[in-house]
C-alpha cells in the first residue's frame, strides 16, 4: 500500500497531474482498484493499479493535449471521463479481476476519452501584444485550471499626427473578445508621451468604445489612455499619442511639397495629374511651337521698338536747326 499512500500525498502536493485525477474522485479510484490482481502471483495488489492508471492517463501527452479545450467545456470532459469510469468503478468494486482485464479496460476507456475530448471545440487563440485575454484561454490537464495568454495589460503607444483644426477619432477596440459587461475610461496626460498612470486624468467613463475630438488644437497634443473593464477586473489598456502641427506650419509645408513635385529633374514640369507620360510627350512640340513663336514675336517686337527710337532721334535735329534761324530772323 505504499504506492497508494505517496499517490494521495501527491494529490496534496500537487492538486493534480492529468485530466483523471482532475475529474475523478480518490473514492472512485480506490473502488476502480479494489480488486486488481497480480496473474503471476495471484495477490491482489492496489498500488499496481495506481501505477497503470499513471501509465495510462497521468502519464500520457495525448491525453492531457486532448484535454486542451476553450473556455467553458472542461464540464464536457468530466462529463467524458464519468461515462468511462464511474461504470468500470462499479463493475469492479469488490470483484477480483487480473491485471490484464485492467489493461485491456483502462486503454480502452483512454482511448475513448481522447476521441472524445479531441472533438470538443479549440481555444480560438491569443492575440498580441496585450491584454488579459481569459477567453483565449485553454484547459490545462497537469493544474486543472485554465492557462491565460500571459501578455501585458499595456499595450504599445500608437502615434497619430494631426492638423490643427481637424477631427481626431480614436476606437477602444482589441482583436479578441470581450465580455459582455465591459466600462471603458478614458484619460488623458496632456503634451507628454507616457504610460504612467499617476501622469493621466480622466475624462470619460461609459460604454463608448470611440473618443472624438471635432476640432483638435494644441491644447490636444498628448497622451489619449483607455482602459477597459470588466467588473473590478481591467482587461486591457490602449494608448494613443496625438501629435497636433500648427495650421500655418502645414499650410507652408504642404504648398513646399507641392512645389518640390512639380518639377522633374532639370526643372521639367510634370504632366497634369491622371495623364500618362505619353500623352505628355505628345503634347511637348505644340508646347515648343508656341514658345518659339512667342519668343519671335518678342524679337520682332523688340526691333520695331528700337528702329522706332532711331527714326525719332534721326528727326530731332532738323527741328532743332528751324528754330535757331527762327530765332536769328
Amino acid at each position: 500500500m505504499l504506492w497508494t499512500f505517496l499517490w494521495f500525498v501527491g494529490l496534496l502536493w500537487h492538486p493534480s497531474l492529468s485530466c483523471y485525477q482532475c475529474f475523478v474522485d480518490v473514492e472512485d479510484s480506490l473502488r476502480l482498484c479494489w480488486g486488481y490482481v497480480l496473474t503471476q502471483y495471484h495477490v491482489r495488489n492496489v498500488d499496481e493499479c495506481f501505477r497503470l492508471l499513471d501509465r495510462i492517463f497521468n502519464l500520457n501527452q495525448t491525453v492531457i493535449e486532448a484535454g486542451r479545450v476553450g473556455k467553458g467545456f472542461d464540464t464536457n470532459l468530466q462529463q467524458i471521463l464519468d461515462a468511462e469510469i464511474l461504470p468500470l468503478a462499479e463493475e469492479f468494486d469488490q470483484k477480483l479481476n487480473d491485471e490484464t482485464v485492467y489493461e485491456t479496460r483502462l486503454q480502452t476507456a483512454a482511448d475513448n476519452f481522447i476521441a472524445a475530448a479531441s472533438k470538443l471545440p479549440r481555444v480560438s487563440g491569443c492575440f498580441p501584444p496585450c491584454g488579459f485575454q481569459i477567453l483565449g484561454a485553454v484547459y490545462n490537464c497537469i493544474t486543472c485550471l485554465y492557462d491565460s495568454c500571459e501578455f501585458p495589460l499595456d499595450c504599445p503607444v500608437e502615434e497619430i499626427d494631426i492638423t490643427e483644426n481637424s477631427r481626431s477619432r480614436m476606437w477602444c477596440k482589441v482583436p479578441f473578445d470581450l465580455p459582455n459587461d465591459v466600462e471603458v475610461i478614458w484619460r488623458f496626460a496632456e503634451e507628454v508621451k507616457t504610460q504612467e498612470m499617476d501622469q493621466f486624468k480622466e475624462v470619460t467613463a461609459g460604454v463608448d468604445t470611440l473618443y472624438s475630438i471635432p476640432s483638435t488644437s494644441l491644447h490636444h497634443q498628448g497622451t489619449y489612455q483607455c482602459e477597459i473593464f470588466s467588473g473590478s477586473r481591467s482587461i486591457v489598456r490602449l494608448y494613443y499619442y496625438i501629435s497636433v502641427t500648427p495650421q500655418l506650419v502645414a499650410g507652408h509645408t504642404e504648398l513646399q511639397e507641392i512645389f518640390d513635385l512639380s518639377l522633374l529633374p532639370g526643372g521639367q514640369l510634370l504632366p497634369a495629374p491622371g495623364a500618362s507620360p505619353r500623352s505628355f510627350l505628345l503634347l511637348l512640340p505644340s508646347l515648343l511651337t508656341t514658345c518659339l513663336t512667342f519668343s519671335l514675336l518678342l524679337l520682332f517686337l523688340s526691333l520695331w521698338v528700337l528702329i522706332w527710337m532711331l527714326k525719332s532721334e534721326h528727326n530731332h535735329p532738323a527741328e532743332d536747326s528751324d528754330e535757331e534761324e527762327d530765332l536769328d530772323v
